[in-house]
C-alpha cells in the first residue's frame, strides 16, 4: 500500500485538533469527516474536498474525542468538561447529554452494531457503557491493577484510562491506561478477562483488526506500536520507527495495513507482513493526535478511493489517498 497526499486545510480549527473520525455514508449523503478541537467545537467536513459542512458548540472545555455511529446518523463528542454530547449528524440537534463524572472523558467508541457507546473515563479508572436507545449507563467497567506491587495511594494516576477499542464482533472491549497496561473485558458479562503487557508508558490508542478478530494494535508513548493476540494474551510483534510518542493508530478497512500519528510530527504507514514502517508523511508541523481510515460504503461499494485523514496540534487536517 502507498499513501499520496490529497489535500490539507490549515487553521481548520482555532486551536489544536485532538480528535478525528469518519461518519459513514447514508442513503442520502456521502461520508463526512468529523473533527474535535481544543477550541471546544466539533466540525463536519465533506469527504473528499474537506469543505466545512457544519460547526457545533456546546462543550465548555476542549473536545478530546469524537465518534460516529456505524449507521452514520448520529455522532458523539466528549470533552474535558466531563460531558458527552450525542447529536444528529444531519440536523446537528442534540439528542442527549451524558454526564461522566468525576473525570474527563478521553476516548469514545460505538460498538460495531451501534448498540453501546463506550467512554474511557480518565481518572475515574473505569470505562462507562451507555445503551444507545435509552442513553442509560448499562455497565461501569473498573480497570483492575496489573499483577505485581500496588501503589500506596488508592487514587494513583497509574490507573488513568486513555483509550478503548471494540472487537469486530462486539464481544470484547480493550482499554489502554497510563501505566502501559491494556485491559480486556467480556462485554456481555461486564467481566475483566486479562491484561496485555509490553508497553512501559501510556497507551493512547487501540484498534482491533477487522480481518483477524483476535489481533489488537496499540500505540504508546514508549514510541512502540504493538500487535497482540488479545485472546491468547501474547505479544505478536513490536514495531518501532517513530522518534517519539505514538499518539494514535488506525487500521485499513480490509486489515492490510495500519497508520499511526506521533509527536514527532509524522504519519507512518506500516506493512503488517513486514512488521515495519514503509512510508512516512510529513504534512504536519506539530504532533499528530489522530489518524482515521474512511470505512467502506454501504453494500460493499469500494469504487470510491481509500482515504486516510490526520489531525494535528498545528490546527490542520490532512487527507491522503491510499492504494
Amino acid at each position: 500500500m502507498k499513501l499520496a497526499g490529497l489535500k490539507s486545510v490549515d487553521n481548520a480549527h482555532d486551536d489544536s485538533v485532538w480528535a478525528v473520525a469518519w461518519v459513514p455514508a447514508t442513503s442520502s449523503r456521502s461520508p463526512l469527516l468529523l473533527t474535535g478541537s481544543l477550541d471546544e467545537t466539533v466540525r463536519l467536513w465533506s469527504s473528499d474536498e474537506l469543505v466545512l459542512d457544519n460547526t457545533s458548540t456546546g462543550h465548555f472545555l476542549g473536545v478530546a474525542s469524537v465518534a460516529a455511529h456505524p449507521l452514520g446518523t448520529i455522532a458523539a463528542s466528549s470533552s474535558l468538561d466531563s460531558f458527552v454530547r450525542i447529536f444528529d449528524v444531519d440536523s446537528n440537534a442534540t439528542i442527549a447529554t451524558l454526564e461522566a463524572p468525576p473525570s474527563e472523558v478521553w476516548q469514545l467508541r460505538f460498538d460495531p452494531k451501534g448498540a453501546i457507546l463506550a467512554a474511557a473515563g480518565g481518572a475515574s479508572a473505569s470505562v462507562k457503557l451507555w445503551d444507545t436507545t435509552t442513553w442509560e449507563v448499562v455497565a461501569d467497567l473498573a480497570i483492575p491493577w496489573p499483577e505485581g506491587p500496588k501503589p500506596a495511594e488508592k487514587n494513583s494516576s497509574k490507573k488513568f484510562v486513555l483509550s478503548v477499542a471494540w472487537s469486530p464482533d462486539g464481544q470484547r472491549l480493550a482499554c489502554g491506561s497510563v501505566d502501559g497496561a491494556i485491559s480486556v473485558f467480556d462485554v456481555a458479562r461486564a467481566k475483566f478477562l486479562h491484561h496485555l503487557e509490553g508497553h512501559t508508558m501510556p497507551v493512547r490508542s487501540l484498534v482491533y483488526s477487522p480481518r483477524e478478530p483476535r489481533l489488537l494494535f496499540s500505540a504508546s508513548d514508549d514510541a512502540q506500536v504493538h500487535m497482540y493476540d488479545a485472546e491468547g494474551k501474547t505479544l505478536v510483534g513490536a514495531m518501532s520507527g517513530h522518534a517519539s510518542w505514538v499518539l494514535c493508530v488506525d487500521v485499513t478497512p480490509g486489515g492490510e495495513a495500519i497508520a499511526t500519528g506521533s509527536s514527532d510530527k509524522t504519519v507512518r504507514l506500516w506493512d503488517l507482513g513486514m512488521r515495519a514502517s514503509v512510508q512516512t508523511m510529513s504534512n504536519h508541523t506539530d504532533q499528530v493526535w489522530g489518524v482515521a481510515f474512511r470505512p467502506p460504503e454501504p453494500g460493499g461499494n469500494r469504487v470510491r478511493g481509500g482515504r486516510l485523514a490526520s489531525v494535528s496540534e498545528d490546527k490542520s487536517i490532512s487527507l491522503y489517498d491510499y492504494s
